[in-house]
């Protein structure tokens, strides 16, 4: 049997980076039994850990890029071990040697260059809201409208944040938005590993939003609210929404109104974003109960057991195999229901997603809708 001597400066590294709670773990094995990987090819969150803690080769296989970060290890963790830290750690010591997957490093090579991960152009960033006259943020607006990377540049997914405006709108919310001048929240660079990056752009955008006297956000990304609330250490006082809990107040409180049937059964995906990290559950249920006609139906894996699409921790970025795809089992979850649409509260939900009801050829049988998107029909 080979002898392995310990790299204890390795595992220091990995602490140093950030992940505090390396020593903690005493390998019980329940983030390995948790892990949504453990439904198809596995993933070895509890050896990926024991190697880092002394550090030997193999904590930086290919095993560390599969994780999404769902938050399912953390939160089942009977010893507070805080597993994406880890994770993320482990990244940042990889990207800083330039060894990360070659579809992460041009989201992030993107990032750098253009604001966002999706190669837009910075001056486009504001198209998405062109032609709804949205007034420019200012010190006197009461709400900052910030809508992600993916809901400024993405065709398909444009549609979102066009129709949350168009709600915020109707019900007379006082908000704006910055045309451009914002940049990417900073959790994708995080995730994947590029921690300076992040700190740019946490810092570009803090700057921003103290310059245009920001205390409320909306935003449309469980992802963005996430960052904002976790690393924006320098605005303290600014308060942090998801456009469910506003749309789901605003309905509850009759300021808004949505009279238009939508006669479907429907079905709720929790974000892991919007849920397990964050802990919002019900406002996306009560926005869908409030629209008549709808037929509210839960799948069997649901709030805290949800099912990640697969999208997080730079999966949007990364290419899997079909039949491996959490996203393709989801939708299959979602039609045991009998429910025609699924509707979701983040804008990488919608893409794993509807990838998958492509994939399965599914598209007579299932949509995939923000429920932004289906308030916003029955105006």
């Amino acid at each position: 049997m080979e002898s392995l001597s310990p790299m204890l400066e390795v595992a220091e590294a990995i602490i140093e980076a950030g992940g505090k709670t390396l020593t903690t773990c005493y390998q019980c094995g329940t983030c390995t039994a948790s892990c949504p990987w453990g439904l198809f090819t596995g993933l070895k969150v509890r050896d990926m850990i024991r190697k880092a803690q002394f550090g030997y080769e193999g904590f930086e296989s290919e095993d560390l890029w599969k994780c999404v970060t769902c938050n399912t290890c953390v939160s089942r963790c009977p010893r507070g071990v805080e597993i994406i830290d880890l994770v993320s750690a482990m990244r940042s010591i990889m990207a800083d040697m330039g060894s990360i997957p070659k579809s992460l490093k041009t989201a992030i090579a993107s990032i750098k260059s253009n604001g966002n991960p999706w190669a837009g152009e910075r001056e486009s960033r504001g198209d998405w809201a062109k032609d709804l006259d949205i007034k420019e943020m200012a010190p006197n607006v009461e709400y900052l409208y910030f809508p992600c990377c993916t809901l400024c540049y993405d065709s398909r997914v444009k549609n979102v944040a066009r129709s949350v405006a168009k709600l915020l709108k109707a019900a007379q919310v006082d908000f704006g938005i910055l045309s451009g001048s914002e940049v990417c929240c900073g959790d994708p660079s995080r995730s994947i590993g590029d921690f300076a990056q992040s700190v740019r752009l946490i810092a570009d955008n803090s700057k921003l939003f103290k310059e245009t006297g920001v205390k409320k956000i909306i935003t449309s990304s469980p992802h963005c609210h996430y960052a904002f609330k976790k690393y924006y250490q320098d605005l303290p006082d600014v308060e942090v929404f998801h456009h469910s809990e506003i749309l789901a107040h605003l309905l509850n409180s009759s300021r808004l109104e949505v009279k238009k049937p939508f006669d479907a059964k429907v079905t709720y995906h929790d974000s892991c974003y919007l849920g397990r990290h964050s802990g919002i559950y019900e406002p996306p249920r009560e926005v869908l109960r409030a629209i008549p006609g709808i037929h509210l139906l839960e799948m069997e894996r649901t709030r805290e057991d949800s099912l990640c699409c697969g999208g997080g921790g730079g999966g949007a970025w990364l290419e899997v195999k079909k039949g491996e795809r959490f996203a393709e089992l989801r939708i299959e979850e979602a039609l045991q229901t009998g429910s025609s649409i699924l509707a979701v509260s983040c804008p990488f939900c919608i893409l794993m997603l509807e990838d998958a009801v492509k994939t399965l050829n599914k598209e007579e049988n299932i949509q995939v809708k923000d429920i932004a998107e289906i308030a916003a029909e029955g105006l």
